[in-house]
């Protein structure tokens, strides 16, 4: 067993400054994800620095009509809250389908942005891994990747993120609020997460001794629908092998707003922003999401055992956006 401290600060500033004033110290809120890995041995923080009491379990509009979650909320909570269901429907739906009601109901939002890929071999101490020990290698490479990454990976790593929720904030422009030792900043939901290039370890933007403290979701687009889809190898609990979140608004039969994110295929949930700048202005039909996606996922590089989530993904994206527009206004005639 190894030992380590534990302290609960009484606010986010005492937070803060204790993670950066302890070495090795780590922020808890859930430990959905973080003690498991202490379990497994991948982690071995010296001082957890338990932030679940503090006042960041909250969701408020914001002034400009927008949605306020504070890092501490917990995922049932945030997939049951009235608005979150009414104006951000993928959300709720990706919260719903990330894992089985007990962990949920532990889970924090903060916590489910940070927790690490799922690959075996980052998992087992026992192999070698560049996001555990850089330099070490990536077995995974030539082993076991069925599961793993088809866009955006590197020699070095070919690991998948594995939240739900991230992939649907991606699509709904969400962005992420940190508050660290030089004060408060924001990033892009689309920006918050690495890809792993030359250092897989560092799987977010996340500077040391910062802390999560919230989302903010935009006020949603007028007239435009979300959903989000997931394909996984069982019904329920168990990570995407690939998913779509989709925000789309149709006028006139044509395509007048389009955000997309895929989950599954990448170190990241992955913005299809090309497929979003074929979709603009392009008629509501098979055909034009077909053309769309298959021009974000030309880009693909599937290893040797997972080829077959290129077209599960463009399965997926296709579906999601003609469910999306046939809710919406029919095509032009005459």
């Amino acid at each position: 067993m190894r030992p380590f401290g534990y302290v609960r600060p009484a606010s986010t500033a005492e937070a803060v400054r204790l993670c950066a004033a302890r070495p090795g110290a780590r922020f808890l809120g859930g430990g959905t994800n973080l003690v498991d890995l202490m379990k497994l041995g991948v982690e071995a923080p010296r001082v957890l620095i338990d932030v679940a009491g503090l006042p960041l379990d909250r969701v408020t509009r914001t002034a400009d009509g927008g949605l306020a979650i504070g890092a501490t909320v917990r995922n049932s909570d945030l997939a049951a809250h009235p608005e979150v269901r009414e104006r951000y429907p993928a959300l709720s739906q990706a919260l719903l389908a990330g894992a089985s009601g007990q962990l949920r109901n532990t889970a924090t939002t903060g916590g489910n942005l940070l927790q690490r890929t799922r690959c075996r071999y980052f998992q087992d101490v026992s192999k070698p891994c560049n996001k555990r020990l850089p330099g070490s290698g990536c077995p995974a490479r030539e082993g076991t990747h069925r599961d793993l990454a088809v866009l955006g990976h590197s020699e070095e790593c070919v690991a998948t993120n594995p939240s739900d929720m991230a992939v649907a904030l991606a699509a709904l422009d969400a962005t992420v609020l940190l508050l660290g030792p030089e004060g408060e900043r924001t990033v892009h939901a689309t920006d918050f997460h690495r890809l792993p290039g030359r250092n897989p370890d560092q799987d977010t933007v996340v500077r040391p001794g910062e802390l999560i403290t919230g989302v903010i979701l935009p006020p949603p687009v007028p007239g435009a629908l979300s959903r989000y889809r997931k394909a996984r190898d069982r019904a329920s609990y168990a990570f995407a092998l690939a998913s779509a979140a989709a925000n789309v608004r149709v006028e006139g039969g044509y395509v007048t707003h389009a955000a997309l994110a895929f989950g599954g295929l990448a170190h990241r949930p992955w913005r299809a922003r090309r497929a979003e700048a074929e979709l603009r202005g392009a008629p509501a039909t098979p055909a034009a999401f077909e053309r769309a996606v298959d021009a974000e996922l030309a880009g693909a590089r599937p290893l040797r055992d997972n080829a077959f989530k290129v077209d599960l993904a463009r399965r997926l994206a296709v579906d999601v956006l003609g469910e999306l527009t046939g809710r919406q206004q029919p095509a032009r005639t005459g």
